[in-house]
């Protein structure tokens, strides 16, 4: 019985100590960004979401609510030719791959808001390491550091 009690001392006293060096390299790892800083940087993609609201919101109105026989300007009720109607075509298509980028945009803004909310904004998803601060000035919804996302960018190149 003596040994069984020494072994769960050991196992309780092991756990101890690697919960204290875990907490160590975690509070090292993950410095983070003061308020004042969050704030600015909280306020800079409140005026990105609205800006890119605005752009999905007039791609829409200008071009993906109207039908074929207004886009074209025809006012007659003859069919199309065919060629209008590849460049009607094409042009839509236009639109809709702008809209689906600026909705990729929206939605990592709104994930780097929740981030904020959470306290892990400026952190590297991946190495959990801060991101410059340039790199956020330059695309505040980013989730990676420079490092990281060039190595993400090569590995899908492949």
């Amino acid at each position: 019985m003596a040994t069984k009690t020494k072994k769960k001392n050991c196992v309780k006293i092991a756990k101890k100590a690697c919960a204290k060096i875990v907490k160590k390299k975690c509070a090292k790892a993950v410095k983070k960004m003061p308020r004042k800083e969050m704030a600015k940087f909280k306020e800079h993609l409140l005026a990105q979401k609205d800006k890119v609201q605005r752009e999905i919101k007039s791609i829409r109105d200008e071009n993906l609510n109207r039908s074929q026989k207004d886009a074209s300007g025809d006012l007659s009720g003859y069919a199309f030719h065919l060629a209008d109607m590849a460049t009607d075509n094409y042009d839509r298509e236009f639109s809709l791959g702008l809209a689906d980028n600026e909705l990729k945009i929206l939605y990592s803004i709104d994930d780097a808001l929740e981030r904020i909310k959470e306290g892990t904004f400026g952190i590297c998803e991946n190495c959990e390491k801060p991101i410059a601060k340039r790199r956020l000035m330059a695309l505040t919804h980013t989730k990676f550091c420079l490092s990281c996302m060039s190595e993400e960018e090569k590995a899908n190149k492949r």
